[in-house]
């Protein structure tokens, strides 16, 4: 019997099984869509997409460093309980993920497709364990030196880009501390923006705005309104700027201060680049 795509489209639609999953179930049972289906089960196919639209808020953010620490990789992996998410099984999915996202420039959609190996991988795992799982999101980065920092066993995975180290200055006691507590703080403080000049001037304005309207009926001069409202964004800038907020380890040193001090100690001049920051289930949220 012929395998036309319409045939393989009505399998899709009943098993949410990939084309050529689907495809090669019809010729092995020469178009008979029934026989495809308990195909697809006994392979666990079809199973794991009838799995698909179950929520998937738990999981980890796997992280891969590179050996020279010059690129990172972040992968939120996510499945329908903690229970799973703590087994030595998922944690090596995560890790097997991560690294085929860091290993290509293709995107962790592309990678995952159900016709793809890893979709293939995810697929078998989700009919061994009997919950659903999805790769939300995924992140490449790098830089002269790349930090890391995972939290509450993967529930938070950031990766923080160093600019201008090189040399022993990367082995430096005061730069490893600064690039471990500086991940630990973007974990912690979930900045939105590394500079200032990456704020988006829409969202300065809206501040401004609000500022105005809160000082319309103060009766003061429209100069001296606009130098108080310039003091004010210095708070905003605090609540979302990654330079600009006050350090974990001391709220009166802001993480511009430190990078200058640490510039200083090293004898080399330091920017930081950007970071990535993802914590399970704020994807989907």
């Amino acid at each position: 019997m012929a395998i036309t795509a319409e045939l393989v489209k009505t399998l899709r639609e009943r098993t949410g099984a990939g084309m050529m999953e689907c495809k090669k179930a019809l010729t092995e049972t020469n178009g008979d869509i029934d026989a495809a289906i308990e195909y697809l089960r006994k392979r666990g196919m079809a199973a794991a997409a009838k799995r698909a639209g179950r929520s998937t808020s738990e999981g980890i953010v796997g992280i891969l460093v590179n050996a020279d620490r010059t690129s990172g990789t972040l992968a939120e992996v996510n499945c329908e309980t903690d229970f799973v998410a703590r087994t030595d099984e998922f944690k090596a999915l995560v890790d097997e993920i991560t690294a085929a996202i860091a290993a290509t420039d293709q995107s962790h959609e592309s990678l995952v497709a159900s016709d793809g190996p890893l979709g293939q991988r995810l697929t078998a795992a989700i009919a061994t364990v009997g919950e659903n799982m999805a790769v939300a999101r995924s992140a490449r980065v790098s830089a002269d030196y790349i930090g890391s920092y995972s939290h509450m066993g993967g529930k938070i995975g950031v990766l923080v880009q160093i600019d201008g180290v090189s040399g022993e200055a990367r082995q430096h006691e005061a730069f490893t501390s600064f690039v471990n507590e500086l991940a630990m703080h973007v974990a912690a403080a979930s900045p939105q923006y590394t500079n200032r000049a990456e704020v988006p001037a829409e969202a300065v304005e809206k501040e401004k705005d609000i500022y105005r309207a809160q000082m319309a009926e103060s009766g003061k001069p429209a100069n001296v309104v606009e130098k108080i409202i310039e003091g004010k964004l210095g708070a905003f800038y605090e609540q979302i700027v990654l330079v600009d907020q006050p350090t974990i380890r001391d709220p009166k040193v802001k993480v511009a201060q430190a990078l200058e001090a640490v510039s200083k100690a090293i004898g080399q001049p330091l920017t930081i680049r950007g970071f990535a920051r993802f914590k399970v289930g704020e994807a989907g949220a």
